[in-house]
């Protein structure tokens, strides 16, 4: 994909959505990356404990996957300079081949004049929203 250019960009254009299943060999693999071995993220006994309802994704797994949406729409991991969110609700992965499935959306918010956009991330896990607040700044070609 070719990188995005200012003139090509309009305050509103909506993003391409994306649509990511987690599962929990995902959290595993996750895990290993980050190095954050958490039972939360792997063991449901643990996870209920906690007063959880089930073991969950990684809030930083799930950030990343926000700025995938960026990332492929922008046509550059590096044109991301800022991102910002708030986790509000845990993606709940059951076990099983269907895991999670996290929907993604974006909208430009703000056309700066230094070149940079600002998009607002939406994600959604089922009816209910997992972020909050979420916006990624992209510098534009």
């Amino acid at each position: 994909m070719s990188r995005r250019r200012r003139g090509e960009v309009t305050e509103g254009e909506e993003l391409p959505g994306l649509q990511v299943r987690v599962t929990r060999a995902d959290l595993v693999r996750y895990a290993g990356a980050s190095g954050d071995f958490n039972p939360i993220h792997w063991n449901e006994r643990v996870a209920r404990e906690v007063g959880l309802p089930d073991v969950i994704a990684h809030g930083m797994l799930t950030m990343a996957l926000a700025n995938r949406l960026v990332t492929a729409w922008a046509g550059d991991p590096g044109a991301v300079v800022r991102c910002a969110v708030r986790f509000t609700r845990p993606v709940v992965v059951p076990d099983g081949d269907e895991g999670a499935f996290v929907e993604l959306s974006g909208k430009v918010a703000q056309r700066h004049d230094d070149g940079t956009v600002v998009v607002s991330i939406t994600a959604r896990c089922g009816a209910r929203s997992v972020l909050g607040q979420a916006t990624a700044t992209i510098a534009l070609a």
